[in-house]
């Protein structure tokens, strides 16, 4: 299904073929979101005749399906995480159906599902499972619809993201591919193309510059505290551990959207040999990267494959059981991180880092190596390529 749109050419107006690629998100948490900011922004460069749009999926739902769908798995994340890893360990189960659920989310994907019929897209791109389900499903009513392209964004690929099959996936490593493999899907239906992060991580930028534009000190040893986009971790905490450090050391405070923890942490000043700038949600995240060494807190999806552009050594603390417990587990497998799993600790993990300047290069070389700066372009342009 290819639609047929007026374009000018040399020659005047005439009709041409334009491939429609719909890519949805659902912002459940802020790194699927960014994926499909990513695959928009990669699909930028794609030649003409490929029109691609991005929707978050939730804001096509009514608004208490959004809120109750994202705000559970935040209360969760924040409050209960050790509820949150069980129910991730008890529904990572391939290639099964929850019918409550489903019932639950069709019952609210009207509008989801009028916007797609009206923009009539060639295929869709999905960097959360909730628009693949939806989409499987209708298409298992026999109503004719797009293709469905997946692209998972962690390192392992959880059981929800393979309730509803998908025409191809597209997946962070060589792992993840042996995984489904020995599920059963064909070797011809699954990518190895790394996480897809915005284009602007993998260029260069010099550190002196970045670091005058956010008020830092390029000299420095510099950590990168990482909350999340919401800001769910407790930097203050953080903050004060590594305050027990003896030598000088320059953090980043990333508070998200979180207005409360952002006053918290300006509040609490430059305990010790620390120097603390507290930094509101910015759209300058690749910058800030840029001033750092090493990047702190949790090793969400986005956030991991984000750092590894810019050669970021990883100490992990608080990772949600689940998801980020198992990206955990590859960033210590690779070289590219520590794990500060006491908090008492952390000030110790840090400063053995700092203290070994060896080391630490190392790591940083581990974690680029990690990187795929493509993975944006390489998803897009496999799809764009496809009859």
């Amino acid at each position: 299904m290819l639609v047929l749109h007026q374009e000018v050419h040399s020659g005047g107006r005439e009709p041409r073929a334009v491939k429609r690629i719909a890519i949805l998100s659902a912002a459940v948490g802020a790194g699927h979101l960014r994926a499909g900011q990513a695959l928009e922004a990669a699909a930028q460069t794609l030649p003409c005749g490929v029109e691609a749009r991005h929707w978050d999926v939730l804001e096509l739902m009514p608004a208490h399906f959004g809120a109750l769908y994202r705000d559970t798995y935040l209360e969760a994340v924040s409050k209960n995480p050790d509820v949150f890893g069980w129910i991730y360990q008890v529904t990572d189960r391939p290639f099964q159906v929850d019918p409550i659920r489903r019932f639950f989310e069709e019952a609210h994907a009207g509008r989801f599902f009028e916007t797609l019929e009206e923009w009539k897209p060639d295929c869709v791109v999905c960097t959360h499972f909730l628009p693949a389900d939806l989409l499987y499903a209708r298409r298992k009513k026999l109503k004719p619809g797009p293709r469905i392209y997946t692209a998972v964004t962690d390192f392992d690929v959880h059981g929800m993201w393979l309730a509803s099959p998908s025409d191809h996936m597209f997946v962070a490593d060589a792992e993840a591919r042996h995984y489904l493999m020995s599920l059963g899907l064909q070797d011809e239906r699954i990518s190895v193309t790394g996480i897809p992060t915005d284009p602007v991580f993998a260029l260069s930028k010099d550190r002196a510059e970045c670091a005058a534009r956010h008020g830092l000190n390029p000299a420095m040893p510099t950590v990168l505290m990482s909350t999340g986009g919401f800001g769910t971790t407790p930097a203050v905490d953080l903050i004060q551990e590594l305050a027990r450090l003896p030598q000088p050391l320059q953090v980043i405070a990333c508070c998200g959207r979180n207005a409360r923890l952002l006053e918290q942490v300006k509040a609490l000043g430059s305990p010790g040999t620390l120097r603390v700038v507290a930094q509101p949600f910015t759209p300058h995240m690749d910058e800030l990267m840029t001033c750092a060494d090493i990047i702190l807190g949790k090793p969400g999806g986005l956030t991991t494959w984000e750092s590894f552009q810019k050669g970021l050594a990883w100490v992990v603390v608080d990772p949600i059981p689940g998801q980020e417990e198992r990206n955990t587990f590859h960033l210590l497998e690779a070289g590219a991180g520590v794990w500060a799993y006491q908090r008492r600790t952390l000030a110790f993990k840090v400063g053995q880092l700092l203290a070994d300047p060896e080391r630490l290069t190392r790591m940083r070389a581990a974690s680029r190596a990690l990187g795929r700066p493509q993975a944006a372009h390489e998803i897009m342009r496999w799809v764009a390529d496809r009859p």
